[in-house]
């Protein structure tokens, strides 16, 4: 089994489209205003935004995205006027990351983990 894509909802599908596509989203199928899909330029993986006239309440979700060179990633964003709610942080669990909101509040992890990401040293063999 693979993931192949996530969805979120957005009150602005074109708002959140240019957000993502600043983070380095490629757009890959276009009806706005009412949805977008996106695909990550390492791997298989696309990314929906769907139109909704309300967010769900209390259905949060965390959206990762791994790169290899977190300092640079983060100094290239910010260059793009992205604003993090958190510095870089090394984790307890072997990554590191740092967070950010999208324009509808979905919370975002740009992160490197490496080989940790699924064989940390207290993997279940």
């Amino acid at each position: 089994m693979n993931l192949n894509q996530v969805t979120i909802s957005s009150l602005n599908v074109t708002k959140s489209t240019t957000f993502y596509q600043t983070l380095g989203l490629n757009l890959i199928v276009d009806a706005l205003p009412r949805y977008v899909r996106l695909e990550c330029p390492d791997g298989e993986s696309t990314f929906s935004i769907s139109k909704v006239e309300e967010l769900p309440i209390g259905n949060k979700i965390t959206l990762y995205f791994e790169v290899e060179n977190l300092s640079k990633t983060v100094s290239d964003l910010k260059q793009k006027g992205i604003t993090f709610n958190t510095e870089i942080t090394e984790q307890p669990w072997l990554w590191t990351d740092i967070h950010l909101s999208d324009p509808d509040g979905h919370e975002i992890i740009i992160y490197h983990a490496g080989k940790n990401r699924k064989n940390p040293p207290w993997r279940i063999n």
